[in-house]
C-alpha cells in the first residue's frame, strides 16, 4: 500500500495544500482561501475538510497518510505545534498542531513558513540536501530559513533564523517588527522601493521619474528593469540593496558555515542581475574559508517549496 506525505503552507491570502509520495512526486496540489479576523479560528477545519474531499476524489485512504506538516505564518513553537504570533492572520498562542491532530487522528507537525519553505528547497529544489544551508526569501518582507546537520533550527521559541530582522541600521526606517532598521526594511520589496522612490526625489534624470510620476508608486521590478537598461538611479539602489544584503548574509554565514545559501521569493526572480553581485560582494565579507565551503543559487520550487517542505517535515519525523 503506498504511503503519502501532506505539506500545508498557511498564506495571508491562501492556504496552499498537497498531497506527495515519499519520494516527493506531487500526487494533487491545491489551494483554499484563507479566512481571517474573525473567522481564522477555523482554518484548521478548512484544511482538514479539504483534505478529506482529496482523499475521497483521489481515493486514497486515511491510513495512508503518514502526517501533516504544515508551515505558517508568524512566530511558531516547533515542538508543541503553537503559534505564538501571526499578526496578519489574528492568531495569538493558538494551539494549531493540537486541533489539526484532533481533527485528523494522524501526526502534525508545525513550523515557520520560511523554515518550511527552506526544509522544501533542499530536498526536492536548489539546495540539493545540503546538511547545512540559509536560505532567504525576499518578497514584501525578508523571511530565513536556517538548516544545520539536515534540520531546520528553530530556537527555544521558535524565532531562530529571522534574518529579515536582523538589525542592519540602528536608527533606520521602522520595521513591522516594531523596531527600526532590520535588514527587511531595505532588502525586501517594499524596502527596495521604498529607498528608489527616495533617490529618485533627489535625482533629476532617471527612468524611474516618469514611472513614479505615472504609477505614484515604483516596485521593486520597476527597479531591476531600470537597472538592466543601465539607469544610473536604479543602478545605485541595486548596488546599495546587494551590498547590505551580502554584508547580513556574510555575517550569518560566520555562524552557520554554510555549504549552500539559497535565495528565493519574489525579487530573485531577477535571477543573475542580483545573484551575480550578490555573491561577490558576499565574498568581499565572508572569511576566506567560508568562501571556500559556500555556493549560491536562485530557488527553484516557487510557490510549491511550502507544501514540499511541509511533507519533508512529516518524512523527517517518520525515519
Amino acid at each position: 500500500m503506498s504511503k503519502y506525505l501532506i505539506g500545508v503552507d498557511i498564506g495571508g491570502t491562501t492556504v496552499k495544500i498537497g498531497i506527495i509520495s515519499v519520494v516527493g512526486e506531487i500526487i494533487t496540489k491545491w489551494e483554499i482561501v484563507t479566512n481571517k479576523g474573525a473567522n481564522a479560528d477555523k482554518i484548521p477545519n478548512d484544511i482538514w475538510d479539504a483534505i478529506t474531499d482529496k482523499l475521497a476524489i483521489h481515493q486514497i485512504d486515511k491510513q495512508q497518510i503518514l502526517g501533516i506538516g504544515v508551515g505558517a505564518p508568524g512566530f511558531v513553537v516547533a515542538d508543541s505545534g503553537d503559534i505564538a504570533e501571526a499578526v496578519n492572520l489574528g492568531w495569538r498562542d493558538f494551539p494549531l498542531g493540537r486541533i489539526l491532530t484532533d481533527l485528523s487522528g494522524l501526526p502534525v507537525y508545525v513550523d515557520n513558513d520560511a523554515n518550511i519553505a527552506a526544509l522544501g528547497e533542499n530536498w526536492l529544489g536548489s539546495g540539493q540536501l545540503a546538511d547545512h544551508l540559509i536560505a532567504i526569501t525576499l518578497g514584501t518582507g525578508v523571511g530565513g530559513g536556517i538548516i544545520v546537520d539536515g534540520k531546520i533550527v528553530s530556537g527555544v521559541n521558535g524565532t531562530a533564523g529571522e534574518i529579515g530582522h536582523m538589525t542592519i541600521e540602528k536608527n533606520g526606517a521602522p520595521c513591522n517588527c516594531g523596531r527600526r532598521g532590520c535588514l527587511e526594511t531595505i532588502a525586501s520589496a517594499t524596502g527596495i522601493a521604498r529607498i528608489a522612490t527616495a533617490k529618485v526625489k533627489k535625482t533629476k534624470h532617471s527612468a524611474l521619474t516618469n514611472i513614479l510620476k505615472e504609477n505614484k508608486i515604483l516596485t521593486a521590478k520597476n527597479v531591476f528593469d531600470a537597472a538592466a537598461q543601465d539607469d544610473p538611479c536604479a543602478s545605485e539602489v541595486i548596488t546599495e540593496i546587494v551590498d547590505v544584503l551580502a554584508f547580513a548574509i556574510a555575517n550569518v554565514a560566520t555562524v552557520i558555515n554554510p555549504s549552500k545559501i539559497v535565495i528565493g521569493g519574489g525579487v530573485s526572480k531577477a535571477g543573475d542581475q542580483l545573484l551575480v553581485p550578490l555573491e561577490k560582494a558576499y565574498r568581499n565579507y565572508a572569511l576566506p574559508r567560508i568562501n571556500e565551503g559556500s555556493t549560491f543559487a536562485i530557488a527553484t520550487l516557487g510557490n510549491d517549496a511550502g507544501i514540499i517542505g511541509g511533507a519533508f517535515l512529516v518524512k523527517q519525523h517518520q525515519s
